[in-house]
């Protein structure tokens, strides 16, 4: 009997001991819930720490560890049971571990400590503050917002969240914040490399000085400012869509400023400040396994900070580059240089002043020189503002309220935009001598947008056809009126032939009678630069004149040297320049005359699109790719055209199609593969990202363009302005929701698409092509030499990856708010994707 109860003992003992052991412990197998004092988290055995919801997992990682390209781990917290670990906070992010040793504990008085396999510590979050008492009992604990935690088990109180320390990541309820008593900030800071979560070069903070603003930074130097907050939306972002699923917050009072957001259902949200610096939000449904890019930023060129000078809006008009123009009542400080900024043209004197209104502005730099006050109305804020000379302009503070408030600037007013939705009324003081203008910026502004854009698009049109005369085959005589102005010898660059570069001038009077002394009857359409007529020469031949403003500003000797620099390019896909005529300030470009007119001519009218089979259509593809091929390769010059779209593919009477307008057009040296500039030209919908943002083009930014030229051949739609009753993305963003959702066909225009299974074959692999060319990172994006080997075999083509650019900015937006005496916070509402598996 006795051996008996002892050897019940001992089984009582070490099922016990057994149990102490697995308390303490977390395994290999499990995941635990919570960490304590005295267990580990190690790495060796794969163990992490799940939130109760499964939702996001603590454990390491080695980023990029897909690829292999690294050995570093690191602690840090992803979305449990995501197909792909994307991490959206990391503790040692600036020390990490050279192995799998580490591991994770927590100290008796709550502070958590990352240790190497020398029991070095290479994390803490004691962050320098003093020691806790030991008898707190605090836990570790991964919560379902996606927020590391550690509590004070004895007063159920936090003593340190992973929230107050992000990384590159703002989750729905975490802050962006700065304490305006200890001067203590919250800041959100991109990785160094996708491989590497170190700090990167970028950062997004609240900048507390003078009225409290989001600005992103591109280390010290401002890069975009999503500007102040206005009891709606920040004035420095356009109006976003609405689908009552997410909810925006600003917080200001005496102490504290923060922003934050929340997601009002079981949409999975992040906003990411990326290692290229544009802030990008991403969502996706649970149970989904692919993110999709809601939004954007910076959007476009006006959206960089301090993209025009002071006193000055940056303007974004359709097919036109960004412009920056002074505004009313002042004028440049030097007209060769825009970044000087506008001064005003009479000087104040503080006598019967007034104040001009404009609308749908973003409103200036607050950070200095500006002043606000909650307690005023906006006719008392004019008040205060036409007492004090000093005042250069005033705004609403809150516009959700009758007596919101008042905003004033006493120095340069910087960083504003002009834009079509969204922005907000500025008044701006201006001289009594200053006549009135009929209307705001909001209309009367445009109309100068409009002239400055077609000055500066006549200009380039002067280089435009110019630059075509680059390309074309020598011309021998017809029997035109003229002389050849420029002659030199050297080979054809397609045929091989030595032959002389001739072109030809033509007198006015020749291009008078050619086109009828320039009839309405004649004229084939308006450009920018001027209108284009049709013209028969004596000898009977069909000619196309393009009349060039003569505000272009360039000169017969520039005219003359443009022409020379690339007059011997030369291919079938290129059109063809006859010649020209310069008489005075008159200049214009005598080109081959092309029947058909242009590709966008077909392609998006539903009727004539009819009679481009996809026979057609693809020949028209590979004639477009060849050309583009010969400027960036096969030529002696290397060429980036910067300006690829439909309505710049003329069609013979074959139909076959000749890119033109080289105006926008930029010679690289034989080993440069990228450049910038800080005058962005070109047209929307058809620019990469690098190249709208930053100013970057290279031959892949030629690659983008032709990307979206091939999607909206294949599908009959413009990317810019697409609609689709399911979603508000753009052209890029519904092929590549169709991709994902394995059904690209359904981008196709009906009347295309036979029942022969090769045709659908090609149909799909063009498709593919097209999403290959609009990704996102120009390293991504083929070659066009890629390009046309892709289109004309049946090699394996790689999968592609997201696009850049696919979300319309435009769009309908519906806001509600909610505020009291001590802070405002808002609601604005997000645009709806419906996110689905990719198969």
């Amino acid at each position: 009997m006795a051996k008996t109860t002892l050897s019940f003992k001992r089984r009582v003992t070490l099922h016990l001991c057994f149990f102490l052991f697995a308390l303490i412990s977390v395994t290999s197998e499990n995941s635990s819930t919570v960490l304590i004092p005295g267990q580990f988290l190690r790495d060796s055995q794969n163990q992490t720490l799940v939130s109760p919801d499964e939702t996001f997992e603590l454990g390491f990682f080695t980023p990029g560890a897909a690829v292999g390209s690294s050995n570093n781990r690191y602690l840090g917290i992803w979305y449990h049971k995501a197909p792909a670990k994307e991490v959206v906070w990391v503790a040692n992010r600036n020390a990490s571990l050279s192995d799998t040793s580490g591991a994770l504990t927590l100290s008796p008085t709550g502070i958590l400590v990352l240790l190497n396999n020398q029991n070095n510590t290479i994390w803490t979050s004691n962050n320098g503050n003093p020691p806790q008492a030991a008898s707190l009992n605090p836990t570790l604990q991964l919560l379902d917002s996606g927020n590391l935690v550690v509590r004070d088990g004895n007063r159920v109180g936090i003593l340190w969240q992973s929230f107050d320390h992000p990384s590159n990541t703002l989750l729905p309820g975490m802050k962006i914040r700065s304490n305006l008593a200890t001067g203590k900030q919250t800041i959100l800071t991109s990785w160094k490399t996708d491989q590497d979560p170190d700090e990167g070069q970028f950062s997004m903070s609240i900048d507390p000085r003078g009225y409290p603003q989001l600005i992103l930074k591109n280390r010290e130097a401002n890069r975009y400012r999503l500007g102040s907050w206005n009891g709606k939306y920040f004035t420095g972002t356009p109006l976003l869509p609405t689908n009552n699923i997410f909810e925006y917050e600003f917080v200001m009072n005496e102490t504290d400023v923060y922003y934050t957001y929340n997601v009002k259902s079981a949409l999975l949200s992040r906003l990411v400040l990326t290692q290229t610096g544009f802030l990008q939000r991403y969502a996706r449904s649970q149970g989904r396994s692919e993110w999709t890019s809601l939004y954007a930023a910076p959007m476009d060129q006006c959206d960089l900070y301090g993209n025009c000078g002071a006193h000055m809006t940056c303007n974004v008009e359709e097919n036109s580059p960004p412009t920056c123009d002074c505004l009313e009542g002042f004028e440049l400080i030097d007209p060769g240089n825009q970044s000087k900024g506008c001064a005003r043209k009479v000087p104040l004197n503080c006598e019967n002043e007034y104040f001009l209104n404009y609308t749908r502005v973003k409103l200036p730099d607050t950070s200095t020189s500006s002043w606000f006050s909650k307690i005023q109305s906006l006719r008392e804020c004019e008040n205060v503002c036409l007492r004090n000379c000093s005042c250069m302009a005033y705004a609403d503070a809150d516009i959700q309220k009758a007596d919101g408030g008042c905003l004033m600037w006493f120095g340069e007013l910087v960083d504003m935009r002009q834009y079509d939705k969204g922005g907000q009324e500025l008044f701006v003081r201006l001289s009594a001598t200053v006549p009135k203008p009929p209307t705001t910026l909001k209309s009367g502004g445009k109309n100068l947008v409009a002239i400055v854009a077609s000055s500066v698009a006549l200009a380039g049109l002067v280089g435009t056809v110019l630059v075509l005369v680059l390309w074309h085959r020598r011309q021998r005589s017809l029997g035109m009126r003229g002389a050849s102005i420029f002659r030199r010898d050297g080979g054809n660059e397609e045929g091989g032939e030595d032959s002389e570069m001739e072109l030809h001038i033509f007198d006015r009077a020749t291009m008078v009678k050619a086109t009828d002394n320039f009839s309405m009857e004649n004229k084939l359409g308006q450009g920018g630069y001027g209108p284009v007529y049709k013209g028969t020469l004596a000898d009977g031949q069909d000619i196309a004149v393009k009349t060039l403003s003569k505000s272009s500003g360039q000169g017969t000797t520039e005219f003359k040297n443009e022409v020379v620099l690339i007059a011997k390019l030369q291919h079938r896909n290129l059109v063809k320049l006859l010649g020209c005529c310069i008489e005075g300030d008159e200049k214009m470009l005598i080109y081959e005359f092309m029947p058909n007119k242009s590709l966008d001519f077909f392609i998006f009218d539903k009727t004539k699109s009819k009679s481009l089979n996809w026979n057609m259509r693809i020949a028209i593809v590979n004639g477009i790719a060849r050309g583009l091929l010969y400027l960036h390769q096969d030529s002696r010059l290397r060429i980036i055209h910067r300006d690829l779209k439909a309505s710049n593919v003329l069609l013979d009477k074959d139909m076959n199609p000749k890119i033109s307008d080289f105006g926008m057009a930029r010679i690289f040296g034989g080993d440069q593969i990228e450049a910038n500039t800080s005058k962005v030209v070109g047209t929307y919908g058809y620019m990469s990202p690098e190249y709208a943002i930053d100013g970057l083009f290279s031959m892949k930014s030629d690659v983008f363009s032709f990307g979206v030229l091939l999607l909206e051949i294949i599908s009959g739609k413009r990317n810019r302005g697409f609609s689709h009753q399911d979603h508000n993305l753009n052209l890029l963003g519904h092929a590549w929701r169709l991709w994902v959702e394995g059904k690209p066909i359904e981008l196709v225009e009906e009347e295309i698409v036979d029942d022969e299974p090769s045709t659908t074959t090609q149909v799909l692999r063009c498709i593919q092509v097209g999403l290959l060319c609009v990704q996102q990172r120009p390293d991504d994006r083929p070659s066009m030499s890629s390009v046309v080997v892709m289109l004309t075999s049946e090699t394996l083509l790689p999968q592609p990856k997201q696009p850049g650019f696919f979300t319309e900015r435009n769009l309908p937006d519906s806001e509600s708010s909610t505020s009291d005496n001590k802070h405002s916070s808002a609601s604005v509402n997000e645009v709806t994707v419906s996110l689905l598996d990719a198969r």
